[in-house]
């Protein structure tokens, strides 16, 4: 019944020759890590979910706040005040009862990175700040684990692949962090909702792609201008 229903859940992607069963089954073997259950992490989420990536785990320590809501897209209004990694936990096992979602409730910090990381295949970062960005990175590649990179400020977005196949890491495009008094925030400058469903987006079809052995972003950052639709891919 189990094969049925596999079956009749991914057949639109499966038929794909590019991916196949063979795709499908990396996919259900694979293990992701998403770091944020936020803005971006939220459409990253339901997306590798639906897809069917076997094992998720969700790292996040906030709580669900309203000013979350315009774009963090898992949630509701009455969910306000609950913990955002158990809560999208919840969700995307909604979303696909098929996978396994592991919630991880705490802030990942230099005392907890590698023990939370050191079990998946992936990390996605979705996370909103440049301490959690440089020891997500700086433990992936201890790991060797390959690194899938986002970031998002108003109408702009970023992506990159980092770690992956002898590619480089985010050091190797911006070696230190910047000043965190010279770094703006969502908070104080904004973000119109729907950029981070489309990054996130993008982020989650680069790590459905590398699960699956096709072609990803290698040593390119996309620069990604939404208010005139321009793409600009810089090598690093």
């Amino acid at each position: 019944m189990s094969i049925i229903k596999e079956f009749l859940r991914y057949n639109r992607q499966t038929i794909l020759p590019e991916i196949g069963d063979e795709g499908q089954e990396k996919l259900k073997k694979a293990k992701v890590l998403v770091i944020g259950a936020g803005g971006l992490g939220c459409p990253i989420l339901q997306y590798i979910a639906t897809a069917g990536v076997g094992t998720i785990g969700i790292v996040d320590f906030d709580k669900i706040e309203i000013h979350n809501l315009h774009r963090q897209i898992l949630y509701t209004e009455d969910q306000i005040g609950l913990p955002k990694a158990v809560t999208a936990k919840a969700t995307i096992e909604k979303l696909n009862p098929l996978i396994r979602v592991l919630a991880f409730e705490e802030k990942l910090t230099i005392e907890n990175a590698e023990s939370i990381i050191k079990d998946f295949d992936i990390i996605v970062d979705g996370c909103d700040n440049f301490a959690t960005r440089y020891l997500v990175n700086d433990t992936c590649v201890n790991l060797r684990k390959p690194l899938i990179y986002g970031s998002i400020l108003g109408f702009e977005g970023q992506l990159a692949v980092f770690n992956h196949s002898g590619s480089k890491n985010l050091r190797d495009l911006f070696p230190e962090p910047p000043n965190p008094k010279d770094v703006p925030n969502c908070s104080l400058n904004g973000v119109l909702g729907t950029l981070p469903g489309m990054i996130g987006t993008m982020m989650a079809h680069e790590t459905l792609k590398l699960i699956m052995g096709l072609p990803t972003l290698k040593n390119e950052l996309v620069l990604y201008k939404t208010l005139d639709w321009s793409f600009t891919k810089l090598t690093f």
